[in-house]
C-alpha cells in the first residue's frame, strides 16, 4: 500500500476516487467466491490488504474461510482486523516483494496495490502467487492499469477524475490523489494478462474494465 494514504479516511476516499467501486470490487470477489465455494474452509490470501476492503467483499460471498492479510502497513491492517474481526484473520506485516507465506492458498486476491511495484517486481510476485496456489486455485487482481497509448491514458484520466468529482471529491482530495499517483508504476492490462499466461496460469482473462480500473484473473491447473 502507498505510505501517503491516511488510514483514517482511506475507505470513504477510495469510494469517491474509484467511480466504479462497487462493481469493481464485487466482480473480483465473485470470481474468488465461485472458485472456492465448494470447499469447506478455503484458504484466502489478500495481498496489499490495506483496511480490508477487498477481503470484506470476498467474505460477504464466501462466508467462512481461513483468511490471511498481507500488507506492510500496521496502521492500515489494524483497521482491517477490526472490520474482519468475526473471521479471525491472520496478518502478515511484510512487503509484497518478500517471499509469500509457506502454505497453499485456494484464492489469492489483491486490489489497487500491485501497481506500486516495478514491472519486474510485479512479474516476480505473480510467479510467487502461482506457486503459492493450490491446484484449481485462482489469482484475481482488481487493479489500476496503464493505457496502451498516450491518448488512451489521457481518456482514462478524464474518466477517473471526472467521475471522482461527480461523486464528491473536492480539489484537495484530487490533488492528493494525483500526488500519490505520481509514484505509481502501472502496467498495461495486456502486459499483465500476458505475464500470467507465460507463468502458467490457465483461463486467464479480463472480467471487468472501466477506464483504468480493471479486474483480471487466472487459475492454476485443476486438481487431478
Amino acid at each position: 500500500m502507498s505510505k501517503i494514504w491516511n488510514a483514517s479516511d482511506y475507505d470513504l476516499s477510495r469510494r469517491r476516487l474509484i467511480p466504479c467501486f462497487d462493481l469493481f470490487y464485487a466482480t473480483a470477489a465473485d470470481l474468488a467466491a465461485r472458485t472456492v465455494c465448494a470447499l469447506p474452509t478455503p484458504a484466502i490470501l489478500d495481498i496489499g490488504a490495506g483496511t480490508g476492503l477487498m477481503s470484506g467483499f470476498v467474505m460477504q460471498k464466501v462466508g467462512a474461510a481461513s483468511l490471511f492479510l498481507l500488507d506492510e502497513s500496521a496502521e492500515m491492517t489494524d483497521k482491517a482486523l477490526i472490520r474482519l474481526e468475526k473471521f479471525k484473520p491472520t496478518r502478515f506485516l511484510q512487503s509484497m516483494t518478500e517471499p509469500l507465506p509457506e502454505m497453499k492458498f485456494n484464492a489469492v486476491v489483491s486490489s489497487v496495490a500491485i501497481h506500486h511495484l516495478t514491472n519486474e517486481e510485479k512479474r516476480g510476485l505473480y510467479g510467487r502467487i502461482f506457486h503459492a496456489l493450490a491446484p484449481g486455485g485462482i489469482f484475481v487482481n482488481a487493479e489500476q492499469v496503464l493505457g496502451e497509448t498516450d491518448w488512451e491514458e489521457s481518456l482514462y484520466d478524464e474518466m477517473h477524475i471526472g467521475g471522482a468529482r461527480t461523486l464528491g471529491s473536492d480539489e484537495e482530495e484530487i490533488r492528493a490523489a494525483r500526488e500519490r499517483m505520481s509514484y505509481d508504476r502501472s502496467a498495461t492490462l495486456a502486459e499483465q494478462v500476458t505475464w500470467l499466461r507465460e507463468i502458467g496460469f490457465q483461463r486467464v482473462g479480463t472480467f471487468f474494465q472501466w477506464g483504468r480500473f480493471a479486474v483480471f484473473a487466472g487459475w492454476k491447473d485443476s486438481p487431478l
